[in-house]
């Protein structure tokens, strides 16, 4: 198989924990492509001195805050991504920013996402409109001069393309600004943000060799990659932990200690602290008696071992060329059969990974992969070419360390979190039940409403409508909506159909103990020549219905029918019958009001639970009141 096609297919994966955000300006679309590049350029230098005050301080975890140009055939935009991994403080600070660009830049309009979705809406959960949901918030969730704006589905029923839901948040005409509580909920998560960042950081004085001192002096912000390395550790990895070949012996050879401050994030300071390690034979370590030193040290021997691993790692992933890129083609290449029938680690295996790695090093993908992942190789070479000695970082003057408690006393702010939640969701449970009450007010103040969403009428003819229906192997079929479509009864047809299939007359004149005056003409259906056996199938039938209504009329049953109102003067009733109960039996059962009956019987007994009457009034798009409460 052409490796080349399994290549076409390949991507970068993205990675859990990552903040998403774009940024689109207010250009006319008829504005040509060189002019487009120039105002985005322009915009890029705007925000990047907008931003510089607060970048400058701060040390993300993973990740850095960066804004690229879109590519030109798409709607022109800034955009970027930040793997923020273990430290949610990076996500909210920069979500701040880009809420401070938004109200510095009040044409522009953002967008926000993150591997979760729109966590955004997460934040503000509990004050949400019901239809608003991860299938229906497509196009619809932005940041607009500072405020959250969701398109509402009145506009755009269907979901809205990226232009016109940008145009519609920048028109003023056009209210799709989120409710007060909405935004409420966001101003709390971000208040005091970008300083507020601050908080997240911690500084230590740790010894380190000289090396490191003059890496981290240079480059700060490595600190994260180190910390990293560290802290997802191999077995491979650890062998170059074991050497120290790069960091630990000065440029004269001999190995040199001194003590720095360092700034961390607390997640990085945490991974370092809470992690068991038993130090390198060849790296040195001050007696445990000195609990102050050992600590300084031993700090700073994870810091350096950090480097080392990260640097090791990087140079050989750098020169292979073989990233995560590298094992997301060869995993493609197994997904399409380019190694079917081969046993890995046999010569035609080797031959064709061979051939797969040929191709792949010569894309312009090797070279980007290759390029990104030994920068910080080229920068700490390029640091530790320049001169520098162990004088120049002579430990004085160190500011002290900051307080650690919060390391141990994340209990309390855990339980502030969770009691912030909870107030939350007993707001939310409360307005719910107050908004439950006003309905229920509603519906029980007058009958003016009830005939708008409920009417007895509806509810009989969907069921006879329902009844109608010809089932088949896939089950009944729920009626439409009866507020939709009409529904319309034969009560005179209704009724033969029934006599049909219940009590079929062979002689006009036969008599019997049916309840039910059934039309006598129905014998005449039944013609001679239909044979013998069908006489003794209608003499069976008459027979078992006038045992069944026997046994049936020594019982109260039909008494529980309401039987509707009869004209005065008697009627020709069923053979066999007293004729003082002539009149009783011949009065017809009034289906309708019974049915309705037994299903409000229904439903009130299930005191608004889930139950077979609700469910099946609700299939029919029917809508029934809640039962009035006593009092």
């Amino acid at each position: 198989m052409d490796p080349t096609s399994a290549f076409a297919g390949v991507r970068r994966e993205t990675p859990d924990d990552t903040l998403f955000y774009a940024i689109y300006p207010s250009l006319a679309p008829s504005l040509p492509a060189s002019d487009a590049l120039s105002s985005l350029s322009s915009l890029h230098l705007q925000l990047d001195a907008l931003f510089a005050p607060f970048l400058s301080s701060f040390l993300f975890h993973r990740d850095p805050f960066h804004l690229s140009l879109s590519a030109p055939r798409s709607l022109p935009h800034l955009h970027g991504s930040t793997h923020f991994a273990h430290s949610i403080s990076d996500e909210w600070f920069i979500v701040s920013l880009l809420f401070l660009a938004s109200r510095s830049f009040p044409d522009l309009v953002l967008r926000l996402w993150d591997s979760d979705g729109e966590f955004l809406l997460i934040e503000a959960a509990f004050s949400l409109p019901p239809w608003l949901n991860p299938d229906t918030s497509t196009n619809r969730v932005f940041v607009h001069n500072g405020q959250l704006h969701i398109i509402p589905t009145q506009l755009f029923p269907s979901t809205p393309t990226l232009p016109e839901a940008i145009e519609a948040v920048r028109n003023d005409q056009i209210d799709t600004r989120a409710s007060e509580a909405v935004q409420t909920a966001i101003q709390r998560r971000i208040q005091g943000y970008p300083e507020k960042a601050k908080e997240n950081l911690h500084r230590v004085r740790v010894r380190v060799p000289v090396k490191v001192a003059q890496v981290l002096k240079m480059e700060p912000c490595l600190i994260a990659l180190a910390v990293e390395a560290f802290y997802d550790r191999d077995v491979d990895m650890m062998k170059h932990a074991a050497k120290m070949d790069k960091f630990l012996k000065g440029t004269d050879g001999e190995i040199e200690i001194v003590r720095v401050s360092v700034t961390m994030t607390r997640a990085m300071y945490g991974q370092l602290v809470q992690q068991s390690f038993q130090a390198p034979r060849c790296y040195p370590m001050p007696s445990r008696e000195d609990r102050a030193a050992y600590t300084e040290a031993e700090l700073g021997m994870k810091i350096a071992c950090g480097f080392e691993m990260l640097y090791q790692e990087r140079l050989r992933a750098g020169q292979e060329g073989k990233g995560a890129t590298w094992e997301a083609f060869k995993k493609s290449l197994e997904q399409s059969g380019c190694f079917d029938g081969l046993l890995p680690g046999s010569q035609e295996y080797k031959r064709v990974l061979e051939e797969a790695s040929t191709y792949y090093k010569s894309t312009s993908l090797f070279s980007r992969t290759r390029e990104i992942t030994s920068a910080p190789v080229r920068r700490i070479d390029e640091i530790l070419s320049l001169p520098y000695s162990a004088e120049d970082f002579n430990g004085a003057g160190l500011p002290p360390n900051d307080d650690e408690s919060w390391l141990y006393d994340g209990e309390d702010e855990l339980n502030s979190a969770i009691l912030e939640r909870e107030k939350e969701m007993q707001e939310y449970e409360s307005k719910k039940k107050q908004k439950n009450v006003k309905q229920d007010g509603d519906d029980a103040g007058g009958s003016s409403s009830l005939p708008n969403e409920f009417n007895l009428g509806d509810i009989a003819a969907s069921m006879q409508e329902f009844v109608r229906k010809v089932s088949s192997f896939e089950g009944a079929e729920v009626p439409d909506n009866s507020n939709s479509k009409d529904v319309q009864l034969d009560a005179d047809q209704f009724f033969k159909a029934m006599e049909s299939v219940l009590n079929r007359h062979g002689d006009d004149g036969e008599d019997s103990n049916s309840e039910m005056d059934f039309d006598e003409s129905e014998g005449s259906d039944f013609d001679e020549e239909h044979g013998d056996d069908e006489e003794m199938g209608d003499m069976f039938m008459q027979s078992y219905s006038d045992v069944l209504n026997k046994e049936l009329s020594s019982t109260s049953i039909k008494k529980s029918f309401v039987r509707a109102e009869q004209p005065n003067g008697p009627a020709e009733g069923p053979s066999n019958s007293r004729a003082e109960d002539v009149d009783e039996d011949l009065t017809p059962v009034d289906v309708d009001f019974n049915l309705m009956q037994s299903l409000l019987d229904s439903f009130s007994s299930q005191q608004g639970l889930p139950g077979p009457a609700s469910n099946l009034l609700g299939l029919m798009g029917l809508k029934v009141p809640p039962p009035k409460k006593d009092k």
